[in-house]
């Protein structure tokens, strides 16, 4: 934890933050074990995690797993996402990495945040917070066309919705020139200094949010919040939620 001292003077002492624990959700389109310049840029920000701060990484490539749509947490028949949210829910920094097709996300990291939906049903009984709640957020890109920004404002809006805490500088992308051409991997991207600056933005930012949220979680009590606003709209009766 950084001290008031440390706040005055910019210094921060040599914590251990080697407990936490950073997930990244690749959503590919390619299976493996195809290449993936997502994967590529999301290992060389993992490496970051570990060299400056002794934090280890798990990876999930999403489109291996039998995740169908739906908007719960378990649709049953087969369904496999209950393990990745399982990781999810056991991790404090979670990265979600797509690559950019049609100036969009991937539809699978679009599938991923439906199924997330899911969660806003599992709330503690004690405060109404979602299971995403104190952990941290941040978003990976790679693409050949524009679109980097859009995607970073779709996965870190979502992931916000969810419970997580989105600190400043939480995205990372390297975009190639317009129109086909070499990708992350082929172009040497990881030389790129915007996508290295961005890299580290992102690991450092993240880490100091995770590891501050860890020892001072949040106390919004949204079961509190949902009575109060319960009863501030029977008095009014001016806004109706048509659901």
């Amino acid at each position: 934890m950084v001290t008031n001292k440390e706040r005055k003077t910019g210094k921060q002492s040599n914590n251990d933050y080697s407990n936490l624990k950073t997930l990244f959700l690749n959503c590919t389109i390619k299976p493996s074990p195809e290449v993936s310049h997502t994967q590529g840029l999301c290992e060389d920000v993992a490496k970051v995690y570990e060299k400056e701060h002794g934090i280890k990484s798990d990876f999930i490539r999403v489109i291996d797993y039998n995740v169908p749509s739906g908007l719960k947490s378990d649709m049953g028949n087969g369904d496999e996402w209950p393990l990745i949210l399982k990781k999810i829910k056991e991790s404090d920094i979670i990265i979600v990495g797509t690559p950019i097709w049609i100036g969009n996300i991937s539809s699978v990291a679009q599938r991923l945040f439906e199924r997330l939906e899911g969660t806003y049903s599992e709330g503690n009984k004690e405060n109404g917070q979602y299971p995403l709640y104190n952990k941290v957020g941040g978003a990976v890109i790679t693409g050949t066309e524009d679109g980097g920004h859009f995607c970073a404002k779709t996965i870190n809006f979502c992931l916000y919705r969810f419970g997580c805490t989105i600190p400043p500088g939480a995205d990372c992308y390297w975009v190639g020139l317009a129109g086909a051409g070499p990708s992350y991997l082929d172009a040497e991207g990881s030389k790129h200094l915007y996508t290295n600056r961005t890299k580290r933005t992102l690991v450092e930012n993240t880490v100091f949010m995770a590891a501050l949220l860890k020892e001072n979680k949040i106390s919004t009590n949204l079961l509190e919040v949902e009575k109060k606003a319960v009863a501030e709209s029977r008095k009014s009766n001016e806004i109706k939620w048509h659901g």
